[in-house]
């Protein structure tokens, strides 16, 4: 009430210290609206050239801003850190490349996976404490220029190190019957009968010096629980095609995705998908390796 008083009842330079007042919060209102309409129309994207100098400053990874989050976050941090990219619940290319460069910095150990889940969130608030940033757990404008200073633009297998990538086109040998489809340029495995996929998930291969064979082979022997004398290793769900090389669920590839490689089977590190194929795929069923 003492407040309201001098207000209504105070002098006449009251009443412009009062009017200086509103004016001032007006003036900052509109600055903030005009920084977060930047921010969300893309004109203060700074250029892949490093061109086009913008007054905020906000660089993303490609394309357009990324969209708001479906959980209604704010647009802009508490806390002053600059609009906000990417929150806990947001998908997509800009997430996977946010996940790959927190790799690359030692505060992510799983995916990238595309999705902003809880452990990418605990990531990003333990990148902005070490580095005197406000620890909201959201990537904003201030966090993203400071991670990318700091890391290198992924390449197409950090950014697909555990897998997610999509498949490409069937070979066309794979569009009768049953077969296994393995594609080694996308690294991915179809699953196809009478030229409809079934399934398809990500695959691993052998080393320059261990290559995986290509060409059109047969499944000739199963075994379920398999244990490779040669190399004295698990190889489970083993579908063996073309000598001792087959297709099998690897503990190496589902722990370091294509940080490793086989020495020349056809690795799949999604345990559940393969225990489905392997139920599924018969002896005799093709098996088509191309690139």
């Amino acid at each position: 009430m003492k407040g309201a008083r001098e207000h209504i009842g105070g002098t006449a330079g009251g009443v412009v210290r009062t009017a200086g007042t509103v004016r001032a919060i007006a003036a900052t209102a509109a600055l903030a609206a005009l920084a977060a309409l930047a921010g969300v129309s893309g004109c203060t994207v700074q250029g892949a050239d490093g061109t086009g100098r913008s007054p905020v400053r906000i660089r993303l990874p490609s394309g357009a801003p990324p969209a708001a989050s479906p959980g209604g976050a704010s647009d802009s941090s508490p806390a002053g850190g600059g609009a906000v990219l990417w929150s806990r619940g947001d998908t997509g290319p800009g997430v996977r490349e946010l996940q790959a460069r927190l790799r690359q910095v030692d505060w992510l150990f799983d995916g990238p996976t595309g999705t902003y889940d809880d452990l990418t969130e605990r990531a990003v608030r333990g990148f902005q404490g070490k580095r005197g940033l406000p620890r909201t757990g959201r990537t904003d404008a201030v966090t993203w220029q400071r991670l990318l200073r700091m890391t290198h633009e992924p390449g197409k297998w950090e950014l697909y190190l555990m897998g997610g990538q999509p498949a490409g086109p069937p070979d066309p040998r794979c569009l009768t019957g049953r077969v296994l489809c393995i594609d080694k340029t996308t690294r991915t495995l179809r699953w196809m009968i009478d030229g409809r996929t079934v399934s398809t998930m990500p695959v691993r291969f052998g080393s320059r010096g261990t290559p995986t064979r290509e060409g059109v082979f047969q499944v000739y022997w199963k075994s379920r629980h398999h244990w490779s004398t040669l190399y004295d290793s698990s190889m489970p769900y083993a579908m063996f095609f073309s000598g001792g090389q087959a297709v099998h669920f690897s503990y190496d590839f589902a722990a370091r995705g294509y940080a490793g490689a086989s020495h020349g089977c056809v690795n799949v590190r999604d345990e559940v998908a393969i225990a489905g194929l392997y139920a599924q795929v018969r002896y005799g069923d093709k098996v088509v390796v191309f690139r």
